[in-house]
């Protein structure tokens, strides 16, 4: 994994000497000097830059850096947090673009196997592809959460991008994805044929006004999920106020550091990655709402409950609702009130799913049972299973 990573600048190393007592900068260990990486054996987290953008549809040659995030990160101060980070430094552009999607691949997949939660800010999206891949040998399916205004399917018989990389990982072997949700959405950036194609493949997209209308409905989904990834350009511009945004509408800062932090309360997510970063020298407000978004993610890890031990039937409460032809079945944990819901159907297939029998939802869903209403993230589960 050494072989991989460039050290953090001396310029960040310097701005860490001037921080007040106390803030993460003073707390995070640091790579500093090429090939000796800091003790990450009690580490939480692990914070990584990845310097490639070479297949962004829109590449015209620019570098990356990440030293703006990086010194506004660490001049925070931290929660009542009981885990620490290690800032690993930098994956440089390999000599191709398949080469840095190599080491990201390997260094990931380093981390997954010390139970170390990669924090990942990279460059063109299609990095989002090396991400899912280090999961290759994990022996299950995952689910990929990605908060964007596109759906990136693009075509997969083409070249990858940051507009087509979902497809690349919906066809490419070996498949180890069960299924893909899409935040906020908006359907003027999207073909017609992928809204369809969304619908077709049983995944979930929300567009998004459903989503500000009610942010609560973004904690079931992130439950339920092993990666989640943020495009920058789900952010209103307004927000960033840096050139290089480009739409008016989107998240604002609020909602997107609230759905960081449902994203980090999820005792299933195991890799964060912010993409489509550019160069925050000028941009401090760009740069201040990256850091939070990042700070929010580790207060929800450092705040997560294990509340998922339902062989104890005094851990939590069942309900059975007959719905047409169907009995569902949903259990509600004592300890945090969260919502899920039974699918038997899994339970007797030998496949990689075995594990998954019950599916995170919410209390409207549960009501909506209650009068006849079949929640859709049940149908479309169950669909999913049997194609």
């Amino acid at each position: 994994m050494i072989e991989f990573l460039s050290p953090v600048s001396k310029s960040v190393i310097a701005h860490r000497e001037v921080l007040p007592p106390g803030v993460l900068g003073k707390q995070i260990k640091i790579h500093k000097t090429a090939g000796d990486l800091p003790d990450i054996g009690n580490a939480k987290f692990a914070l990584l830059g990845i310097k490639e953008n070479r297949n962004d549809i829109n590449f015209m040659g620019e570098s990356l850096s990440f030293d703006a995030f990086r010194k506004t990160f660490y001049a925070l101060f931290p929660g009542n947090w009981n885990h620490s980070i290690v800032d690993l430094g930098d994956i440089e552009k390999g000599e191709t673009v398949e080469d840095t999607y190599f080491a990201v691949k390997t260094v990931l997949a380093a981390l997954h196997a010390k139970r170390i939660i990669p924090l990942v800010l990279g460059g063109s999206q299609d990095l989002l592809y090396a991400q899912y891949r280090s999961y290759d040998d994990n022996g299950s399916m995952v689910n990929l959460v990605n908060i964007d205004r596109n759906f990136d399917l693009g075509d997969a018989e083409k070249e990858i991008s940051n507009a087509s990389y979902v497809g690349k990982i919906i066809v490419d072997k070996p498949y180890n994805l069960f299924n893909y949700s899409a935040l906020g959405y908006q359907s003027y950036f999207n073909p017609p044929q992928e809204i369809a194609l969304m619908d077709k493949l049983y995944f979930d997209a929300y567009r998004l006004g459903e989503l500000t209308t009610d942010i609560t409905l973004v904690e079931p989904i992130m439950r339920n999920a092993d990666i989640v990834a943020l495009d920058v350009a789900a952010i209103k511009s307004s927000e960033l106020s840096y050139k290089n945004s480009a739409s008016p509408n989107g998240f604002d800062g609020r909602e997107i550091c609230a759905i960081a932090r449902y994203a980090g309360i999820s005792n299933r997510v195991s890799s964060f990655g912010i993409y489509e970063l550019k160069d925050y020298t000028s941009a401090e407000s760009a740069a201040m709402l990256i850091a939070q978004i990042l700070w929010y993610f580790v207060e929800g890890v450092n705040f997560r409950v294990a509340d998922e031990d339902f062989d104890n039937e005094s851990h939590y409460t069942t309900y059975k609702v007959p719905v047409d032809e169907e009995v569902l079945v949903f259990k509600k944990s004592n300890k945090t009130g969260r919502w899920w819901i039974e699918l038997p159907f899994i339970s007797n297939v030998n496949n990689k799913l075995k594990r998954r029998t019950l599916l995170p939802c919410t209390y409207g869903e549960y009501l909506g049972a209650t009068n006849q209403e079949i929640p859709e993230r049940w149908y479309k589960a169950r669909r999913k299973n049997e194609v």
